[in-house]
């Protein structure tokens, strides 16, 4: 199982080679249902990470938990190709 400071790593490493990913997100509170969207990620923090998804046509940003990919809410494509 990964743990979530590799999970941070691996985002951190995306987030200073190319921030534009493909993200599959299903999280019931706030609402967010992202599938297989490109995203930007705008962040990379401690705890958290933000994305900015363009999906309805404005730009929408989220805050999203590493924790959530270990739980399977969150998926990163190009995480699971590595």
């Amino acid at each position: 199982m990964t743990s979530v400071d590799e999970i941070k790593r691996k985002i951190q490493v995306l987030y200073e080679t190319h921030s534009i990913i493909h993200i599959n997100v299903n999280i019931k509170k706030p609402r967010v249902c992202i599938v297989n969207e490109p995203v930007i990620i705008t962040g990379v923090y401690q705890h958290i990470f933000r994305i900015e998804e363009r999906t309805g046509g404005a730009p929408k940003c989220h805050t999203l938990q590493y924790s959530d990919i270990l739980t399977k809410k969150i998926a990163i494509v190009e995480l699971s190709e590595s």
